[in-house]
């Protein structure tokens, strides 16, 4: 099965799947689908320069982190940058679900624990103007939007899906449950780990809950999309 053109151009093909899928999976305009397709290397680019401005973001907790762990750090750039590696690679006609399925979890997961973790510390994110305040919170849920639309460009193969899984789980062991150095080094949160918060849960925990449960969303998200594209393939055969 093929979800897309070798030469990264739309197809009929490709919306005959979005057709089939359920609203859930495919919840945006196809106009506005198509439109992020067509203008793929303007999406790139905008990921890019996301991708340089995340980067110098984090450049403080850089400093404060152990260099073997610096890949953990970037949470937010790495999946502006994998989404914009996956859309340059599928309009070079060389598709990589690896990366696709990478791309499609990253943005799913900070695209929503971002702006999840701005609203529940909201009352403490005085240092932060409502400018960048507000600019943090909508262009994290701009990528929501474009994760929503790869299932167009990969058939998400259970193999992707794991590495993506794998990539994001660690991510989770390391900044919540099993420091590999020191202690946990999740993205600087506005208030101590210990802090209470509601329904008895403390800071760390808050956040960690909204991690894991935006990973466990992609992942049903990805196979869903596997399992509903291999049943439309099967009932045009």
């Amino acid at each position: 099965m093929t979800s897309s053109t070798s030469s990264g151009q739309l197809s009929d093909r490709d919306r005959a799947d979005g057709e089939s899928l359920p609203a859930y999976l495919t919840p945006l305009p196809t106009r506005l689908e198509d439109l992020g397709l067509r203008f793929a290397w303007l999406v790139v680019a905008i990921n890019l320069v996301g991708t340089a401005f995340g980067f110098w973001y984090y450049s403080g907790q850089f400093a404060e982190t152990t260099a073997v762990l610096w890949p953990w750090v970037p949470d937010s750039p790495l999946a502006t940058l994998f989404v914009a590696l996956a859309l340059a690679c599928w309009k070079l006609g060389r598709e990589q679900p690896w990366l696709t399925a990478l791309a499609f979890f990253g943005n799913i997961v900070l695209g929503l624990w971002t702006p999840y973790t701005l609203l529940a510390f909201a009352e403490s994110y005085t240092y932060l103007s409502p400018l960048m305040y507000n600019f943090l919170f909508w262009s994290h849920l701009a990528m929501v939007v474009q994760a929503l639309v790869l299932y167009r460009i990969s058939e998400f193969p259970v193999w992707a899906v794991a590495v993506a899984a794998i990539w994001y789980w660690s991510n989770l062991l390391v900044d919540y449950f099993v420091p590999v150095v020191g202690e946990p080094h999740h993205t600087i949160i506005p208030v101590a780990r210990d802090a209470p918060m509601f329904l008895e849960a403390d800071a760390l925990g808050v956040v960690a809950a909204g991690e894991v449960s935006f990973v466990l969303l992609a992942l049903f998200l990805a196979l869903t999309i596997r399992v509903k594209k291999c049943e439309a393939a099967r009932g045009r055969s």
